[in-house]
């Protein structure tokens, strides 16, 4: 009897790890959800890719694209598996929670790049896995990217003249815009009473002039005083809508330069109840909002259109933080803050920044865009002298709902100078985010923030931080999740806070003579990496490299408390422990066709990125050093892609306006309110 039981004892140990085994490899198979196309920009795609199971996390998603009657197809970066992230900002709010309580859905999430505009692709998804897939292995779709907003050709044209104007006027004419927007303004209480005259493809053409109303005066009782429609608040209010292909539009007429003036009032247009409205070549100054466009949990707008168009003396340029908006395109614009002109200064570090003059800087100037929803552009744009450039909001836990989430959003080729916080926040953004081809000089806070990001992928390719000073080129507070750091040049070092899924490819990281290490990361996942990158360390800082996460092989810890610290004095030694950065190189300054360091003593310093040179120099130590990335070192000239930003014999690309915008500049004025030399713009 005892033989017996032994027997059946060991017959039910081998059947029951025999089951444990098999429901291991079933959640280590995994299994194909559901494909979901996001909102297309006029340059990129974004897909997400539900799944479940992959427990052992080694299922891939492969991409590739062509356009219809292409027989070759192009590949694409692979889309990035996300899972279990935890996103909660690790710090306690005074209720004793966490800002956030976002978890990553198990899913893939990546973005087709570099694309034409108004192009119709095929785009193929091949999910494969060592374990086995339950379900689809391929999906394709056939996706349009977007064009860029225009007028229609054949609304009504209205022109709008300033209060006074007696020169010759084109008909139908009107005094002030709200008159030809609606069905004219009235006297006193009655100056809202008519409806819109506008529809959709109707277009309004703004005559050269200063239109500022007297706005604390009972409006159009008496004739010689200029009302415009806009009585106390200086506020106005466009309620109309047109559609995506037929927007209302407001237009500089062409013959001088068109300002409103907010007469230092808080909101000059609110689009809260106006879809798919058109401003184009004005010129907007005097206002602490220029454009509200959405609040949070109360009222929004979509596809607003903001181009060549100048905004000064402004406290923030557009607003929207309404999970709601989608489709904004804001191009060829310039945004002027109230900050200093001459000399660099912020809120920031009081200990550093405490014992500078103008400390602390007052945010007079909050930010030039902050958006929120899918599908936005906000490109070719220069900001100078403000607290932030563009932003998404940072909002809080985002929805997961495709028609709710903030996804899908492009921000490229804007050049930035003097930001006393960030250059681009993609704080509070969740898949597919993309910030490429930027140029950010003189910032106090970091150059780019993910303050947090709630699972990505958070693209950041191809830009260039200079004189970044405290902040350094990185932010990575509030625990974010999905960071792909690609191919960028980054004066100064990567002193990286805790997050997730996280990975560095073919950048530059050149020392600037601080006191700190050139590469301080911290994460909670094993499977964040860092390889194919260029180091210049600091001289004097007591490290070169630290590495911080989980005991090698340990899964996740989402508690700072619970990670080892690792600390390097050189690459080699970094590199033996970590296995991180095995490709890496060591550089310096002599890789560039004429870059140096800045200077430490005077943190204050404006620097004028036409001073510079960022090109690679020929034999420099930074060429064929890379990884192949498809999308986006596409048609590298070497044996491998170069590090940083520019390819080697590759066009500079252009930062800022393409075409820069009608509007008056005094002679002699400082760097941030000229902007870039002529020579620079086409």
């Amino acid at each position: 009897m005892l033989r017996l039981n032994s027997c059946l004892l060991l017959v039910s140990i081998a059947v029951a790890a025999t089951l444990v085994n098999g429901a291991a490899r079933a959640e280590d198979a995994t299994t194909a959800g559901k494909l979901t196309v996001e909102r297309p920009t006029l340059l990129s795609l974004g897909f997400e890719w539900r799944i479940s199971g992959d427990a052992n996390r080694n299922a891939k998603v492969d991409v590739a694209y062509r356009k219809p009657g292409e027989a070759a197809w192009h590949q694409g970066l692979p889309m990035l598996r996300m899972g279990g992230e935890v996103v909660d900002g690790g710090r306690r709010v005074k209720d004793g929670g966490f800002y956030y309580d976002y978890v990553a859905p198990d899913m893939f999430a990546g973005s087709i790049l570099n694309l034409e505009p108004d192009t119709e692709y095929e785009c193929r998804f091949t999910l494969s896995d060592p374990d086995g897939v339950g379900g689809t292995t391929e999906q394709t779709a056939t996706v349009r990217t977007r064009k860029a907003p225009a007028p229609a050709s054949d609304g009504h044209v209205y022109h709008v003249y300033p209060f006074g104007y007696e020169g010759p006027k084109q008909q139908p004419a009107f005094t002030g815009l709200m008159s030809a927007y609606y069905q004219g303004t009235g006297d006193g209480d009655h100056y809202n009473a008519l409806p819109p005259r506008v529809r959709p493809g109707d277009a309004i053409l703004v005559h050269a002039g200063v239109y500022r109303g007297e706005r604390f005066i009972y409006g159009g009782v008496d004739p010689k005083i200029p009302a415009y429609g806009v009585n106390f608040d200086g506020t106005y209010y466009l309620t109309a809508s047109g559609t995506p292909d037929r927007p209302i539009v407001i237009k500089s007429a062409g013959d001088g330069e068109a300002v409103f003036d907010g007469a230092d009032n808080h909101t000059l247009f609110n689009l809260q109840a106006g879809n798919y409205n058109f401003f184009d070549g004005l010129t907007i100054r005097n206002t602490d909002v220029a454009f509200l466009l959405g609040v949070k949990n109360i009222a929004g707008a979509s596809g607003f259109t903001l181009v060549h168009s100048r905004l000064e003396n402004i406290g923030r340029g557009v607003h929207t933080d309404w999970a709601g908006s989608d489709d904004f395109y804001i191009s060829d614009n310039v945004f002027i803050g109230r900050h200093s002109f001459d000399k660099l200064q912020t809120w920031y570090d009081p200990n550093f920044w405490g014992k500078y003059p103008g400390y602390p800087a007052t945010v007079t100037s909050e930010y030039a865009v902050k958006i929120y929803g899918r599908g936005h552009v906000v490109a070719h744009n220069y900001i100078a002298a403000m607290h932030d450039g563009i932003d998404i909001a940072t909002y809080g836990t985002p929805s997961e709902d495709a028609e709710k989430a903030p996804a899908s959003i492009d921000i490229y080729n804007n050049d930035f100078y003097g930001m006393a916080d960030n250059c681009i926040e993609l704080d509070g953004g969740s898949h597919n985010l993309r910030a490429f081809r930027n140029r950010c000089f003189n910032t106090a806070g970091g150059a780019f923030s993910f303050q947090p990001i709630f699972g990505g992928p958070a693209y950041l390719f191809q830009n260039i931080s200079y004189h970044a000073t405290t902040g350094g080129p990185l932010k990575t507070t509030d625990t974010p999740s999905g960071l792909l750091i690609y191919q960028n040049t980054f004066i100064g070092q990567g002193s990286i806070a805790p997050g997730s899924n996280e990975h560095f490819r073919n950048n530059l990281f050149i020392g600037d003579n601080r006191k700190e290490p050139i590469f301080n990361f911290s994460t909670f996942t094993n499977y964040s990496d860092s390889d194919y990158n260029g180091w210049r360390a600091n001289a004097d800082a007591p490290y070169a490299f630290a590495w911080t996460s989980p005991e090698f092989g340990h899964p996740p810890i989402y508690q700072a408390a619970g990670l080892v610290k690792r600390y390097y004095k050189t690459l080699a030694e970094y590199q033996s422990s970590t296995g991180q950065d095995l490709h890496s190189v060591l550089v310096n300054y002599d890789i560039f066709q004429n870059v140096k360091a800045p200077d430490p003593s005077d943190p204050q310093r404006l620097y004028a990125p036409e001073d510079f040179d960022f090109r690679l120099k020929a034999g420099s130590a930074a060429l064929e050093k890379g990884q192949i990335l498809p999308n986006i070192n596409d048609g590298f000239t070497g044996s491998a892609p170069d590090l940083g930003a520019l390819e080697l014999g590759a066009p500079v690309p252009h930062y800022g306006p393409v075409r820069w915008p009608v509007g008056s500049v005094p002679a002699g004025a400082p760097r941030a309110l000229t902007g870039p030399p002529r020579t620079e713009r086409p």
